[in-house]
């Protein structure tokens, strides 16, 4: 049952009449933000009034009259200068709790018309280790999946696979080179990161060498400028004067940026030339960057040898990906990577070519797009294809193969034109009834407001991030085990489970909790902590209620099913009863733009606030009576059992024990 939902549905017929679009009123019926003015409150009729002539409280109280809600509400309040306030009843609240307790969907209805998503999420390059800009694409995705589901929706996850592009043309180059055979029959992953990184490292030399004098001139030319600025004086005119101040800090911080940038330049070259062997390695391999792009156009053009050792890499490139898959216990529906839309780029090229959507330009095919400044290239004038000829291809054969509803691409905010070009070329395609959205997120930053790194500069790998996380929670939950009252309970092997579970779903919880559109600032402390918004104090809210039916020895499966009633009878009872009701209403915001942290913030803000207070203030095993007793166990497993499903829409589990 979705409280909001109904009530709306109440007034509509009301106030259907009296406007064109009574949707934007109808969203003016929220829940009440403190509860001395309800559980409900609508602030229509303020901007209503004016358009039918009346006066706001005298048009709220007509609409309070014409109103069905005596079943549902007591008798509505009509406040200030036309506020309505709407107290549920309690014996409607606990027939709804009746019916949660006995619904394995607690209450939360399926969707009145399913439709098909394709959500494409996480989406690496297998030729490379996960890092920790994966961590975002993969849980946002993996969240806004399952809760689709979980509302009907028949939601399609396709992890749309990097595994055909220029990494694979470096891997291959340095199998060619560098690898050390019996390291790679060893231990094929490691050396074929190994000699990735070895390639990578030689071409960002080459970046570097070719950037480093672009930059220091730069640098001479803002410095010529600074000095020309200050040798002419300070102006007398206060106004000019600003200016050049102004100016001059413009000036001093390009500055200040063009020399960290040239620092870090001179050290990715001071890297390999201080290093004999990558010295070595340069000289031998000065075309390295050519190379290896024409290693990538052999593997595309079906090259016997590449297209092998493509086919032999290939599969421990993705085990490596599944494991860590398999600890973030994040699975797909599918994983068609680019390969898998190879045979379709020219066709594709072609269909643009022969519709006038596509012509050459400086020898590549673009298409040219209204209120673009620079066209969407689909062919180069080399003949390769691009990123966005293979999402073209992707859109056409899920259109062909699934016929969805709406295709949502959870990728970083980065790639925004990206999206912009290729939503409008589809639709200029032809493919204009389906919802197609770039659902985009920020950047994970360190405490140095910057993108996380490691000490050394390079980007954090998924899997460590993952160990170092576990690794402290190790920590939190042995801590919290030995300071238990009754003493420790939990042996090594059992407190490493448990870490392993809530390591990883402090992880997740961090990033899901944040507005997916923002930047955050990382902290395994934050994340770990046992007090505020964080999965680890969900996990221990939900343990907390498990700990109270085993020291009261309780068969919560049987009082389930033993006819014991919820009554409402104190005021945190009340408060706990209508958040565990909201449920479904904090399931509608998280899709109504796909953002999970509303979900987070039902579950922290309202639901497990709600249950401490509770908890605080109401007796549960030392209840004053039998009855008593009984009901409040129940609402505490409802509690539990509406905790647990909304971590599992997160991806997270829960613990019986911390």
């Amino acid at each position: 049952m979705n409280i909001l939902a109904l009530l709306r549905a109440r007034f509509q017929p009301v106030l259907q009449p009296m406007t064109d679009d009574v949707a934007p009123l109808l969203d003016m019926i929220r829940p009440a933000g403190d509860p001395k003015f309800g559980d409900y409150q609508a602030n229509f009729a303020m901007g209503l009034a004016k358009k039918v002539g009346k006066s706001p409280r005298d048009l709220a109280a007509e609409i309070v009259a014409a109103v069905q809600l005596d079943d549902l509400c007591e008798t509505p309040e009509v406040a200030g200068p036309g506020f309505i306030n709407l107290k549920l009843r309690d014996s409607w609240i606990q027939q709804q709790l009746d019916s949660a307790q006995a619904d394995p969907r607690l209450g939360v209805d399926k969707a009145e018309t399913a439709k098909t998503y394709i959500v494409d999420y996480s989406s690496p390059n297998v030729a490379k280790p996960m890092h920790v800009g994966h961590i975002r694409s993969t849980v946002i995705g993996d969240a806004i999946c399952r809760t689709l589901k979980f509302m009907g929706h028949n939601a399609i996850s396709d992890n749309h696979l990097g595994d055909w592009g220029t990494q694979f043309g470096m891997i291959i180059y340095g199998y060619k080179n560098f690898a050390d055979a019996d390291a790679y029959k060893a231990a094929p992953v490691p050396e074929l990161s190994r000699i990735y990184r070895v390639v990578r490292g030689l071409m960002d030399y080459f970046d570097a060498k070719k950037e480093l004098p672009i930059l220091q001139a730069k640098l001479a030319e803002r410095t010529t400028e600074c000095e020309a600025l200050k040798a002419a004086g300070e102006p007398a005119d206060k106004a000019e004067a600003k200016k050049q101040k102004k100016e001059l800090g413009r000036l001093q911080s390009q500055m200040d940026d063009l020399s960290k940038d040239i620092a870090a330049t001179q050290a990715k070259i001071a890297k390999t030339e201080d290093s004999p062997q990558a010295s070595e390695m340069a000289a031998q391999h000065a075309n390295i960057a050519e190379a290896v792009l024409q290693e990538t156009v052999k593997l595309h053009q079906g090259d016997e040898q590449n297209l092998a050792l493509w086919k032999e890499f290939l599969p421990y490139c993705e085990d490596e990906i599944k494991r860590v898959y398999e600890r973030l216990k994040v699975t797909f529906d599918h994983q068609l990577g680019e390969s898998f839309y190879h045979d379709r780029l020219a066709t594709v090229v072609e269909e643009f070519e022969k519709k006038g959507l596509a012509k050459e330009s400086e020898g590549a095919t673009c298409v040219f797009l209204d209120g673009f400044k620079a066209p969407m290239i689909i062919r180069k004038r080399d003949g390769a294809f691009l990123y966005s000829t293979t999402d073209l291809a992707t859109i056409q054969y899920r259109m062909e193969t699934w016929k969805p509803d709406a295709i949502l691409y959870v990728v970083d905010f980065r790639q925004g034109e990206h999206f912009d070009k290729l939503f409008a070329a589809t639709r200029l395609w032809g493919f204009d009834d389906i919802e197609l959205k770039h659902v985009s997120f920020g950047t994970v930053m360190g405490d140095d407001g910057k993108p996380f790194k490691t000490r050394s500069g390079d980007t954090v790998g998924l899997e460590g991030l993952l160990d170092e996380a576990v690794s402290r929670a190790f920590k939190v939950v042995s801590d919290a085990d030995d300071a238990a009252p009754e003493g420790p309970t939990l042996d090594d092997a059992k407190r490493k489970q448990i870490s392993e579970t809530v390591g990883i779903a402090a992880l997740k919880y961090g990033d899901l909790s944040q507005n997916r559109e923002s930047d955050y600032k990382f902290s395994y402390d934050k994340m770990l902590a046992l007090q505020g918004n964080t999965a680890t104090y969900m996990q221990y809210a939900y343990a907390r209620v498990q700990s109270i039916f085993r020291r009261g020895e309780v068969d919560i499966a049987t009082l389930r099913t033993s006819g014991a009633k919820i009554v409402i009878e104190h005021p945190a009872e009340r408060q706990l009863a209508i958040a565990v009701l909201r449920f479904s209403e904090a399931l509608d915001d998280v899709l109504a733009d796909y953002r999970p942290n509303y979900l987070t913030n039902y579950l922290f803000d309202q639901l497990a606030k709600s249950y401490s207070t509770f908890f605080d203030q109401c007796k549960v095993l030392k209840a004053d009576t039998p009855e008593q007793k009984n009901s409040r166990l129940l609402l505490c497993d409802l509690t539990a059992r509406v905790l647990q499903q909304g971590l599992n829409l997160l991806g997270i589990d829960t613990v019986e024990k911390m």
